[in-house]
């Protein structure tokens, strides 16, 4: 074959598969790469001893003589050490965005819905100015000072949202090594840690007294009961029952489907919680008649079903909590997680030993050996008499409150 020329090219055939090479008798390891897509100049050389060939274009793009001369600068790279194909990935790398990485993170990890709405939420506001950046433009400095700025606003949201950015940044120095290489040498985070000022968030303790457990009850089975409740708002109230029943996560409230529930056996299942441990727990006779009178949508596998929301399940369960609190008797605000301290608080009040309460909410239990190493912790049937004991408490209370009610309205009446 002659020297490579624009008439001589346009000649070449394409094979049916797989590829050819065709080199120029004037520039040693520049050539042409027929492959049944097309036809591309290619330069090859030997970087340190190893053979790489590198694409420099489409035919089309260039003609022979201009691609001849990019050859050549190729091949005094290779000469010098540096591998053309590791540059083009390095540049391309140190180009990529918070938002890119973030999305490649969500989609190589295994993340619950509710860690994925954290990263996207942060991404889309404490982080928003940042989400188009390359990556290697974020540095110590722009982060304590936008930390210090959040934190001023919410230190927990500032906490939380610094604590996912410290995660991306570690995923991006694992993964995006090109030639071996990070393309970031050190997480920038680190500077939150290093000068010891990530915020003191105090632990919650909300939840509803105990003694006003009764009245919460009383409450909930009005609204419940209530003519003029929609399909979603009963789910709602049915759930934040279920919550307070069981001292379940909202989130498993909210994804709990109809193969997850045993009315026979009297169980229900969660297959992927928190801790990662897939648990079948006992429900109390007050948690089973939840479920029992719970109305089905077809097609719908939720047992808190929606008809108004997309995902086909209820929503945060704020509407419901939100009464709750404007109760002025009840004396505390609430979430719908304050409803798992209060199971815990009323465990503790009926003497159910801790260990026990701990499996009942799917909590790890990691500091007595023997309990964590011979405990069954994945059927939790022996711990029936335990959360029927809350149920049946929680149930009595409501009782005496709807009681005290009537006493008070006779000795009015006998007025």
């Amino acid at each position: 074959m002659p020297k490579l020329t624009k008439k001589n090219i346009e000649k070449m055939l394409l094979p049916e598969s797989g590829q050819q090479l065709v080199w120029d008798t004037e520039l040693k390891g520049f050539g042409i790469r027929l492959t049944p897509g097309g036809k591309a100049f290619v330069v090859q050389g030997r970087v340190n001893g190893i053979n790489r060939r590198v694409k420099i274009a489409s035919c089309e793009t260039f003609s022979p003589d201009e691609a001849r001369k990019r050859a050549r600068s190729f091949l005094q790279d290779m000469a010098d050490g540096t591998d053309p194909n590791a540059e083009k990935k390095n540049k391309i790398a140190k180009t990529i965005t918070m938002e890119e990485v973030a999305q490649d993170y969500i989609t190589d990890r295994a993340l619950k819905a509710s860690s994925r709405n954290d990263i996207n939420k942060h991404l889309n506001g404490i982080f928003k100015s940042w989400k188009a950046q390359p990556v290697t433009t974020i540095n110590r400095d722009m982060v304590l000072k936008l930390f210090r700025q959040r934190s001023e606003i919410s230190p927990a949201q500032a906490n939380q949202a610094f604590r996912i950015l410290r995660g991306l940044f570690n995923y991006i120095m694992a993964t995006y090594r090109p030639g071996n290489i990070p393309i970031v040498s050190e997480n920038p985070v680190q500077v939150i840690s290093d000068a010891k000022i990530w915020n003191n968030i105090k632990p919650k303790n909300r939840r509803i007294p105990l003694d006003k457990v009764g009245q919460a009850w009383a409450m909930l089975q009005d609204m419940q009961a209530h003519p003029a409740q929609t399909l979603a708002g009963r789910s709602m109230v049915d759930a934040v029952i279920f919550a307070l029943l069981t001292g379940a996560r909202w989130g498993e409230c909210q994804g709990l489907t109809w193969d997850n529930v045993n009315p026979e056996a009297g169980t229900w299942h969660i297959p992927d919680p928190k801790n990662k441990k897939a648990v079948t727990l006992p429900l109390s006779d007050q948690a089973q008649h939840i479920l029992e009178n719970r109305t089905r949508i077809d097609g719908n596998p939720y047992v808190f079903c929606s008809n108004k929301s997309q995902t086909g399940y209820i929503g945060p369960g704020r509407w419901v909590t939100d009464q709750l609190s404007a109760a002025d008797a009840l004396g505390v605000e609430l979430s719908a997680h304050d409803l798992r301290r209060t199971f815990r608080s009323i465990a503790a009040e009926l003497d159910i030993e801790l260990w026990r309460t701990k499996l009942l909410m799917n909590h790890r239990i990691s500091n007595d050996i023997t309990i964590a190493a011979y405990t069954e912790k994945s059927d939790l049937e022996y711990l029936r008499t335990s959360i029927q004991a809350i149920g049946d408490w929680i149930e009595y209370q409501g009782k005496l409150f709807r009681n005290k009610i009537v006493d008070i309205n006779t000795a009015r009446g006998a007025i």
